[in-house]
């Protein structure tokens, strides 16, 4: 006799409360642990940096720390590259302020949300897209109704 089929549950969608609250509990940690200021690194030195991110892996051994270091531009890359040399300290530290089984091995990630909304703005700001955005366009102005007339752009 076969056993009835289960009913097929969709996977998860994005985090698990629980990663979500490990994640803050980490931000929240690691901020603590650089707010010390115990790395003596020429690069780190000065740097303001905010961590916007924790993302845990389902088993909460990996966290992927999002970080957009104060002014950005090409020295984030260096920001984000001293601090992955500096994981085993940053996690040895953590280990000590968090509570949990096991200590998450942590990979820093520039993040690039701000760069992508910066972008935007300028696109939204362009007198080209402006003029598709604005709710009354005068007839013939944008480039829809150029197409469509007979005298458009064939």
């Amino acid at each position: 006799m076969k056993r009835p089929a289960a009913p097929t549950r969709a996977a998860p969608r994005g985090p698990s409360q629980r990663q979500l609250r490990a994640g803050e509990l980490m931000r929240h940690a690691l901020v603590e642990i650089l707010r010390a200021d115990e790395i003596s690194d020429p690069v780190l030195a000065g740097a303001s940096v905010t961590l916007t991110e924790v993302r845990m892996s389902p088993d909460l051994r990996n966290a992927t720390i999002f970080v957009e270091p104060l002014g950005g531009g090409e020295r984030s890359h260096d920001i984000v590259k001293a601090l992955n040399r500096h994981h085993k300290f940053l996690r040895g530290r953590l280990g000590h302020a968090i509570d949990m089984k096991f200590t998450p091995a942590l990979k820093f990630l520039h993040d690039e949300s701000f760069d992508q909304a910066a972008r935007m703005t300028r696109l939204f700001q362009d007198p080209r897209v402006a003029q598709d955005l604005a709710p009354d366009a005068p007839p013939g102005g944008s480039l829809a109704d150029q197409a469509d007339s007979p005298g458009g752009q064939d």
